[in-house]
Order: C-alpha cells, then structure tokens, then sequence
C-alpha cells in the first residue's frame, strides 16, 4: 500500500492489488528484455557473419572472373605472338628463296654466256681452220676451263 499528497494537502491512498505479480511481470520483462538483447546481439553477430561471407563470396567470384579474363588475354597476345612469329618466318623464308632463286639465276645465265661465247670462239676457230689450207694435215687440240670470273681456252696444233 502506498500513501500520496497532493498539493491541497489531502493524501490520497492508493491500494496495490498483485504486487508479487506486478514485480514479477517487471522482473519478467526486465528478463525478457536481457533475453532479447542477448539474442539481437547473437542475432547481430550472425548477420555480420553472414554479410561477411557473402562480401567474401563476391570478392571470390571477382577474383575469379578477372583471374579468367587474365588467363584469356595472355592466351590471345600468346597466339598473336606466334602468328606474328610465324608469318615473319614465312615472309623471310620467302625472301630467302627468292634470294636464293635469283642468285642460282645469274649464276646459270653467266655459265650459259660464258658457254656461248666458247661455242662462238671454237665455231670461229673451226671455221678459220677449215678455209685455210694446210699442207701438214695437222690435228687441233683443244682444252676449255669457264669459271664463274673467266674462260680459259687454250688449242694446241698437233703434228703427226
């Protein structure tokens, strides 16, 4: 029982029925109360675990992705490279041949006009030889060395 003034100077009398279950039921929400901040601090927890895996996932998934896109893009400079490489080996196997084929070229040419140029001294020769007339009846002999820088003739007159 609890007794009050008021300011007019009557007391007033206030009767508490319950007053076992009034302090049980604050005692009981003062509880509850301790309870559910101790689940919203668990609570909390699991969710800041639980934001904390999904940040990691995400970081995981991106780092994943770049780590492709990564491997992709040194795979395609790879491939360029050696078709780079490849089609300057091609391109200088090529000049090379060709190189090669013109040199063999020049070199048969001048082979061939040096041979003519036997062929036209030995005709003037044969020709020279047949309208002279010789008393010995002598035979011809002759010897020819073409290199690639000169020609070497040399006939020698045989008498039997």
């Amino acid at each position: 029982m609890g007794v009050r003034f008021c300011k007019d100077g009557h007391f007033i009398v206030i009767i508490v029925k319950d007053v076992e279950e009034t302090t049980e039921w604050k005692i009981r929400k003062k509880q509850k109360s301790e309870k559910d901040s101790k689940k919203r601090a668990a609570a909390t927890k699991i969710q800041a675990w639980w934001r904390g895996t999904l940040a990691r996932r995400t970081l995981l998934h991106a780092a994943l992705r770049s780590w492709i896109i990564q491997r992709w893009w040194r795979h395609t400079v790879v491939r360029l490279l050696q078709r780079k490489r490849r089609a300057a080996l091609i391109t200088y196997a090529d000049r090379e041949r060709a190189v090669v084929k013109l040199q063999s070229l020049v070199r048969m040419w001048r082979i061939h006009w040096r041979y003519c140029q036997v062929l036209n001294a030995i005709y003037i020769i044969q020709c020279h030889w047949k309208c002279q007339n010789c008393q010995t009846c002598a035979l011809l002999r002759g010897h020819c060395i073409v290199t690639a820088d000169h020609l070497q003739f040399h006939i020698e007159i045989i008498n039997p």
